[in-house]
């Protein structure tokens, strides 16, 4: 088999790419290690920046968004018993976010992709990468008990934290950088009425809790936890209790509870390879950089790496030239590491340290103190949580 592009993974990275390189007729290949269902089924947040949600219209995926997503001009931060809405819109001249599930943004690729007549390859198992240091890399892999090959230009590496393709840069050329947080996230999902029209992110003496949402009738709610934490141990009553617990009272004056839906733990890391580039393989998203999710980047910062490898395809396949794909990493390595900055601090001021010395806990209130207060700290994290420019 022939390809332009060679994709690996079918989640939103993989499947928006290959949607932007079609509508420009570029011809790419997918490859998906699980079923299509499977895929589906995976629970995941969904914050999008202003950038993304443009990005998915200029990809004709973006009407049951535009539809049924829940536009926010604003978010809330509570701390020592007060609640400040920080103005995202009047901040950063109208700008805002919209909440529409990541599985909701996988269904619309995959409708779109099989519209189109996208060829996504699910159950390829045994995906490896070969001759990135000729004109032609190939990408193999192993269907139905047969061996299969895929001839490629240039091959995009979107297949999360454990796929192969961060896999394949030789050890002497990638370098990591990685904090592992002492804690993680408890969340679950439920069929009950949000809390409040936007989000709330709580700092607590127990720890962080965040009140979320996925439509006005399906809510989603966390709270910090050990990372080794029994789920077996936390019933639903006990989850709503120490979720009031973390929230001011006015606030669970609105709570509504019920019946947990889907119920898991998260562990939290920042995680980053340089370069993202080796050779004729790019990598983008997951298999490039992880972010805590109190700052909402990952899946944006996915779709920014879209942006600026689509681009680079496009103008190379338009012209011939290879100078946006030979600054691919480096421009969205520029982007990554000020996203993974953002999410750092925002774990860092709103979540309780088990090794914190009094200090730092001093430290940590006064930062907290200080955005309440301050309209020029507020600004600075309206324009971050809205999303910078993809480049």
């Amino acid at each position: 088999m022939r390809a332009q592009v060679g994709i690996i993974g079918a989640g939103p990275a993989g499947l928006l790419l290959s949607q932007i390189l079609h509508l420009a007729g570029i011809e790419s290949v997918v490859l998906e290690r699980q079923t299509g269902t499977y895929v589906l089924s995976r629970i995941r947040a969904g914050v999008l920046e202003q950038g993304t949600a443009d990005l998915l219209t200029d990809a004709q995926v973006g009407a049951r968004m535009r539809r049924e997503g829940l536009v926010h001009g604003g978010i809330e931060i509570s701390f020592d018993g007060r609640r400040r809405r920080i103005d995202l819109a009047g901040r950063t001249g109208g700008k805002s976010v919209i909440v529409y599930g990541q599985t909701e943004i996988t269904k619309d690729l995959m409708d779109a992709r099989s519209t189109l007549g996208g060829q996504t390859i699910y159950e390829a198992a045994d995906v490896s990468i070969h001759d990135l240091d000729s004109d032609r890399p190939t990408l193999c892999y192993r269907k139905d008990d047969a061996d299969h090959e895929i001839q490629c230009d240039f091959i995009a590496g979107c297949d999360g934290f454990h796929g192969v393709s961060r896999k394949t840069i030789p050890e002497s050329v990638r370098r990591t950088f990685e904090r592992v947080y002492p804690f993680g996230w408890l969340g679950i999902l439920s069929e009950t009425r949000p809390i409040s029209d936007e989000l709330i992110y709580a700092h607590h003496d127990r720890g962080f809790a965040l009140c979320s949402m996925r439509s006005m009738t399906r809510s989603r709610y966390y709270i910090q936890c050990a990372f080794d934490e029994n789920l077996d141990e936390w019933t639903d009553d006990r989850f709503w209790d120490e979720l009031c617990r973390r929230l001011p009272e006015e606030a669970t004056e609105n709570l509504e509870t019920g019946q947990s839906i889907e119920k898991s733990i998260a562990p939290l890391r920042s995680f980053v390879v340089e370069p993202m580039r080796y050779q004729r393989l790019f990598l983008a998203g997951d298999a490039a950089h992880i972010v805590p999710p109190t700052g909402a980047k990952g899946l944006n910062l996915a779709a920014a790496d879209v942006h600026i490898l689509s681009q680079a395809l496009i103008a190379y396949y338009r012209d011939g030239g290879m100078d946006l794909l030979d600054r691919y990493s480096t421009a969205a390595l520029r982007r990554v590491w000020k996203a993974e900055r953002f999410s750092w601090w925002m774990t860092s001021m709103l979540h309780r340290f088990p090794e914190s010395s009094r200090f730092d806990r001093r430290m940590q209130q006064a930062e907290l103190d200080y955005l309440l207060e301050s309209d020029a700290a507020q600004s600075v994290l309206a324009e971050n949580y809205v999303g910078l420019p993809f480049a």
